[in-house]
């Protein structure tokens, strides 16, 4: 219960923020704007903004210190989430239980928030670092140039892992190439969410390079378990048709182990995730739980 207390806590102070950046008012792309608001508040898990809290706070508890890179990341998550659900990529109708962005307004809106999105992030960033340089934070100012080149890279890695599964649908692959392209597409954001939680913080190397392990364990995890719940989810939980991967003729964690296979690989890496939390002691609980949750969840 605790942990859901906790959760539910980060996901409210991440909308509050992001409802800081949405853009209001009348204006001539005032519809590009609410196709833009609609993805970004369609009521996701925040996992990704809570990792960059959450890790953080290991090291710190001044977290606003964070939050722009925080509320950055999940603006990248949606843009991806647009335009995968696009018909040239997954050509989905519904996600958390709704219309789609190109289904909701159209084509053209929908490409073109995801564009805004990209573009925002970056916006959002560039001006938390240029607040630094005129404020002459040195020691921050480090810290958020080193994790804005490592966020510019991972995007550069998802959608490079997004390219190659696309266009590998149907086709028989290794599993090292299965592999490569998770952690690229899924894992290198939450992979970097941990990273610039850590770096942000002002984290030793040594606790940087640790983490990071325990991220690509939770990001491989979280791959698997998508394509569980993509071949047995509850369409009613997950917001999302079961069954879309093997109808396109992806190759999954499903496809390459079996369903009994993947969930075996699914809780083999979740231990080894949690073990490597182990030397931070009841401050890592929290994330120590996130790894269950993901292993865990329906949606």
């Amino acid at each position: 219960m605790e942990f859901k207390e906790n959760l539910k806590k980060y996901q409210d102070i991440v909308n509050r923020e992001l409802e800081k950046h949405l853009r209001k008012g009348k204006c001539p792309e005032e519809i590009l704007n609410n196709s833009m608001e609609y993805s970004l508040m369609a009521g996701g898990k925040r996992l990704r903004p809570i990792l960059v809290l959450a890790t953080y706070e290991l090291f710190k508890e001044d977290y606003e210190e964070c939050m722009p890179f925080a509320v950055a990341i999940e603006m990248i998550h949606n843009f991806s989430l647009i335009h995968d659900d696009l018909p040239e990529i997954d050509n989905d109708d519904f996600r958390h239980g709704k219309p789609t962005n190109h289904k909701q307004f159209n084509h053209a809106t929908a490409l073109l928030a995801g564009d805004g999105l990209l573009n925002q992030a970056y916006i959002v960033i560039s001006d938390e670092i240029a607040y630094s340089v005129k404020n002459q934070y040195k020691e921050c100012f480090e810290n958020k140039v080193r994790a804005f080149n490592e966020f510019t890279k991972a995007i550069d890695r998802m959608i490079a892992g997004e390219y190659i599964d696309t266009e590998l649908e149907g086709k028989q692959i290794s599993k090292e190439l299965l592999q490569y392209i998770h952690k690229n597409k899924t894992g290198a954001l939450l992979k970097l969410c941990v990273r610039m939680g850590a770096i942000l913080s002002g984290a030793k190397e040594s606790d940087i390079e640790k983490l990071s392990i325990y991220a690509d364990k939770i990001g491989l995890a979280f791959q698997i378990k998508d394509d569980i719940l993509s071949e047995e989810g509850n369409p009613e939980i997950t917001g999302k048709p079961v069954g879309n991967d093997k109808e396109l003729g992806k190759c999954t964690y499903v496809s390459y182990y079996g369903l009994d296979g993947a969930k075996k690989e699914l809780n083999r890496i979740t231990d080894e995730a949690i073990s490597i939390l182990n030397e931070y002691g009841e401050k890592a609980e929290f994330l120590r739980q996130l790894a269950i949750y993901i292993r865990d969840r329906q949606k």
